[in-house]
């Protein structure tokens, strides 16, 4: 007689590349928050000890260029600007990598799910949990990619709230009341923009057009998805409810996420268009 097969195999899963997956899961997460400040510090300046030690530097350097007047960046704030850059780089490229092994991990339980007629409840259940968490995860590296490359784009702008949260230096105060009142300024009488608050202005800018093209293109990208689900989802006959389920319920998903996505890009695109007064709401602690 023969001996039933493995639950892993009944189940259309190939142990060895579940374990793969999972093993490459688990270290990606892990050098997602290890492994940036490594690969983000330079040979030349040897990158920065910890937060506190990059926020220090920030300030003292924010303080140093806005008294200057000058556009261009000071050295001490061109070196925390050039090390951030790298820092959401690296985060941007292992969270896509973990995305894509989130995505390949999800799409072999799907196909389990779909042929795990022969196994019991409680190893259905066990399947569609993993699926549940598997997509939670990969939502949740979606949403790391983004935020990523929009730091990568626009790193200045991505520093601003390390000098507003927690800021008790009376010199930092000063100069952070300094910048609020040219850029009300600028905004009620029309008055001339200095050189370094163009530049913030600019960043800012460019901060949320980068995420408002992110997540226009990732719109796009769901509904064309959505579409593709809900066809197969209405080619699938009435008799296969397992899959009509699944189908269904992947659609629903898509489509919330759709509408999610389209407000964001919205929400950044108005940013992008009109910048100055968002700035100087996050400035005032609106943001």
């Amino acid at each position: 007689m023969r001996s039933p097969a493995a639950p892993s195999r009944s189940a259309g899963i190939s142990g060895r590349a579940l374990a793969v997956l999972v093993a490459l899961a688990v270290a990606l997460a892990a050098a997602f928050v290890i492994a940036p400040r490594t690969l983000a510090a330079s040979r030349s300046d040897g990158g920065f000890a910890d937060e506190r030690d990059l926020i220090e530097a920030l300030r003292a350097a924010f303080v140093e260029y806005w008294s200057s007047g000058d556009r261009d960046f000071s050295h001490g704030l061109e070196r925390v600007v050039d090390y951030w850059f790298r820092y959401h780089v690296a985060k941007a490229v292992i969270a896509a990598i973990l995305l894509i092994v989130l995505v390949a991990l999800g799409a072999l339980l799907w196909k389990a799910f779909l042929r795990a007629g022969g196994l019991g409840t409680g190893r259905r259940a066990a399947l569609a949990s993993a699926r549940v968490l598997v997509t939670m995860l990969a939502l949740f590296s979606l949403v790391m990619v983004m935020a990523n490359v929009q730091g990568t784009v626009a790193p200045f702008a991505s520093l601003l709230p390390m000098l507003v949260i927690g800021a008790t230096d009376e010199e930092l105060a000063d100069t952070l009341d300094q910048v609020r009142q040219r850029l009300a300024d600028s905004l009620s009488a029309g008055d001339r923009t200095p050189p370094a608050l163009e530049v913030m202005i600019s960043d800012f800018s460019r901060y949320h057009v980068a995420m408002a093209v992110v997540a226009a293109t990732l719109a796009v990208v769901l509904i064309g998805t959505s579409v593709v689900v809900w066809k197969r989802f209405a080619r699938t006959g009435s008799s296969d409810r397992r899959t009509k389920r699944a189908l269904g319920s992947s659609g629903v998903l898509l489509a919330l996420m759709s509408l999610v996505v389209i407000v964001v890009a919205w929400a950044n695109a108005t940013n992008a268009a009109d910048p100055a007064p968002g700035l100087l709401a996050f400035f005032e602690g609106g943001w």
